[in-house]
């Protein structure tokens, strides 16, 4: 699956780029290009496991 998500978050970063080069600019396609950018970086980053993991067990009254 990440196979899949990196190339789909690069080629939205290359329209919304390219989107505000142009002359004609469309905020709808910059904006779901944004949004195709954000969900991919949360695909991936959900795998990344936390660094300081907290214990159940521990009561913090």
């Amino acid at each position: 699956m990440k196979k899949l998500v990196f190339p789909i978050m690069f080629i939205a970063i290359v329209v919304a780029f390219y989107e505000q080069t142009a002359a004609d600019k469309n905020v709808y396609v910059t904006v779901i290009a944004m949004a195709v950018f954000m969900f991919g970086i949360m695909r991936l980053s959900a795998k990344t496991p936390s660094k300081n993991p907290q214990k159940e067990d521990e009561n913090v009254d």
